[in-house]
Order: structure tokens, then sequence, then C-alpha cells
């Protein structure tokens, strides 16, 4: 199944029930006013959904062109985002780049942080920041939404939980980040507003994507309509029952909490990057110094899943531009 959520200005918007090939919709209405209501009552509320999604499919619902442009991010806000690293080749080359110290079990234990999940952006929504000084860069990630997760679970077990896979942008300013991971407290104002592509889809919907955990899908990024990257999914270190076992080794999850896998990352330089951060720390191996800036206002991103050599992605896009946040009144 594929799901949307229409920006109506309220705190959850309306669910939408999305057509595979993500030309049409229908809203899910008295069945599952939003999202996050779908997840959190999934067991009772899954036939229903289907058998609409179905019908939408075989053109047996009155329905309307789907405009990912009218829609917020699928949760426009979660009970809880958690971001992982799970891609060492990306560790990997930052340790290279700056030689620094190698991080303690970091090909054992996920690393991990919790960020902000109450006002995560839309696929087309301008990205107001408040100075170029602050190195504002994007990331391609891949993330899971997930059911009710017992503290404890094994990686197994939470896969299980799985109900949705979603494409995003976790938004960085670099020149914040060094100063708040010194403190040991983590990141705070380093990391803004996290972006999301339109659609959620059900694991199903990737067919071979969807495998061990992992999206084996091509994330094609371009900045400024300049080719970035497209590294694939395939290749993350900790699969996603690694990363919610990680997270629920001392807590419970609710229902609609987020995993994301962090910056996607290949080994081959052939793939790109899929943040600027790393294309940085490349030429600082390569060169001895970076050359690549990073995003000034008036700049666009663009991200799109793509399976390899196939059309358009199940997600839908991202499609973003970077403007100066106006100061409070």
């Amino acid at each position: 199944m594929k799901f949307a959520t229409l920006q109506d200005h309220t705190l959850d918007g309306r669910l939408l029930i999305v057509s595979r090939d993500l030309t049409c919709c229908v809203e899910a209405g008295v069945l599952a006013p939003t999202l996050l209501y779908a997840v959190q009552h999934w067991e009772e509320l899954e036939a229903g959904l289907r058998r609409c999604y179905d019908a939408l499919n075989a053109g047996q619902l009155a329905s309307q062109p789907f405009d990912p442009r009218r829609c917020a991010a699928p949760l426009p806000r979660s009970p809880q985002w958690c971001d992982g690293s799970a891609f060492l080749n990306h560790a990997n080359l930052m340790e290279k780049a700056f030689g620094t110290a190698p991080i303690p079990d970091l090909a054992t234990i996920p690393l991990m942080y919790q960020g902000a999940s109450d006002d995560f952006l839309g696929p087309h929504d301008d990205v107001p920041l408040p100075s170029e000084a602050d190195g504002i860069d994007f990331e391609g990630e891949f993330g899971v939404i997930v059911a009710n997760v017992p503290m404890g679970v094994d990686a197994d077990r939470a896969l299980d939980c799985v109900r949705l896979v979603v494409q995003l942008n976790d938004w960085s300013l670099r020149a914040m980040g060094p100063r708040e991971m010194r403190t040991g407290f983590g990141f705070l104002q380093a990391k803004p507003s996290t972006s999301f592509a339109p659609v959620a889809v059900t694991p199903d919907e990737l067919g071979s994507g969807w495998s061990d955990g992992r999206v084996h899908l091509q994330l094609e990024v371009t900045w400024n309509e300049a080719p970035f990257g497209q590294p694939n999914g395939g290749e993350m270190s900790f699969g996603f029952g690694d990363l919610i076992a990680h997270a629920a080794r001392t807590r419970r999850l609710r229902a609609g909490a987020i995993i994301g896998t962090g910056t996607v990352s290949n080994a081959s330089r052939a793939a790109g990057s899929a943040c600027i951060a790393e294309r940085r720390v490349i030429e600082v191996i390569d060169h001895g110094a970076p050359r690549t800036g990073f995003m000034r206002f008036g700049d666009r991103v663009r991200m799109e899943a793509r399976w390899p050599g196939a059309g358009a992605g199940p997600f839908g896009i991202i499609e973003q531009t970077v403007v100066c946040a106006q100061a409070p009144a």
C-alpha cells in the first residue's frame, strides 16, 4: 500500500491512499483520518485499507489526481525520530579524512542520535535556516515507521514491527555539529527539521527492493540540477532490524516512531555521495583540502529513490529550496 498526507494546516493532516503509479488518490476518511492513527490501529485497519487500495488501483473508486505539492511529510509529526549511521563506509571516510581515533565498537554497535520529531517538512516545502555560515548540508536517507516495539526485542523480531518505509532528507548544519558532539550530549541545533518524500509504502511495494531489512534502491541526488550521487541503500552495514533493536534496547518504542539509516553511502566512488560532507572528506583524502562549499540560500536539492535502470521510484520526490529564515516579529 501507498500513503500520503494532505496538508490541511492541522497537526497531522488528512490521510490519502495513493495509487501504485502515484497518479491518483482517495482520502481514507473515517476509516483512518491520519497516518498516525492508521499505524497506531494497524491490526484492525490493515484489511480495510488494503481493500480500498486494491479498488483504487483497479479503477473502482472515484479518485482525484495525486499532487505531491499539496502533501506534508507522511507523518507531519511522530512520537519519536531516531537516526542511525548504518553505512560504515561513511564513518570510515570521516575517520580517514580527519585522522580521528576509531569509534569504539563501530562495527558491532550502531551509532544513533535522537532527533526532533514535532515538525517534519513536506517534500516541496522551502527549508528556512538562519545562516549560510552554519554549513548547510543535505543528507539522503531511508527510514521505517514502526508499530509498537517491545523493549529488548531482537533484530529478527524487530523487522516484524516495520509497517512502512520512507525516503527522507536529514538536514544538517555542519558548522554546529563538532561543538555539540564534543559536549557529549549530541546534536540539537545542528539538526533542523527533517524532510520526507511524499509517499510512505508498505515493504511489499518494494518487491526485491526490500530484502534483509534493507532498501535496495538507488537514491538519486541532484544539487542545483547537477547530478551529485546515486548510492544504493543495500550497502547498509546494519539492517533495520539491528537499528530498531538498538533503539529499543532499554525502552519500548511507540507506534509511529521513525528509525533512519543515516546518510546512504557506497564504497564505490562512482556512486557519488548523498551529502556534501562526504564529498568534502573525499576531497580532503584526494587533494588535501575540501573544494566543495556548503549550500547557499536559493540552492535547490532533489532526491528520488529508484530501482536501478527503472523509471519513477515508489516514494515520489523530495525537491526543496533553502531560504533565509525570517526573524520573529
